[in-house]
């Protein structure tokens, strides 16, 4: 158990991973939150529920991204707006992706929603941990 935990204390990869599992999780919860809030409390109709849920919970998950994640730190306000663009770019990227692939396995594959979501959601989060580690949160940013 010692040894996992000096792992876990010395390689920056691994607590990058968990970080990011971690505050993906968080952003589930505010999606969830803002869409069950907005629907139930105040009446509002699905689209604009579902709609105002992803964008409060991209700007939560850019947020956590940018801070505790990737450790990004801008230095101005173009480098910070480009790296939120990006973000936004690539979070309606991979929304296009979770569209496609839930199509693809339950109008052609005939999977069941669940196992097509689960497996939806893998491939989101890989695509999403791929799209900001190595296109949005980099170096030439700073």
């Amino acid at each position: 158990m010692k040894q996992l935990i000096r792992r876990l204390k010395e390689d920056k990869e691994l607590q990058e991973i968990i970080t990011y599992l971690f505050f993906g999780g968080m952003t589930t919860v505010v999606n969830f939150l803002v869409f069950f809030l907005t629907r139930n409390l105040f009446g509002w109709n699905l689209i604009l529920s579902n709609t105002l849920s992803w964008v409060f919970s991209v700007l939560f998950a850019f947020t956590t991204n940018k801070k505790w994640v990737f450790k990004s730190k801008t230095t101005s306000i173009k480098s910070f707006l480009m790296e939120l663009s990006k973000f936004f770019f690539y979070r309606i990227v991979s929304f296009g992706i979770d569209m496609g692939c839930m199509l693809l396995f339950i109008d052609v594959f005939k999977m069941g929603e669940f196992w097509a979501k689960l497996i939806t959601q893998t491939i989101i989060v890989i695509a999403n941990y791929v799209f900001s580690k190595f296109l949005i949160f980099t170096s030439k940013n700073i």
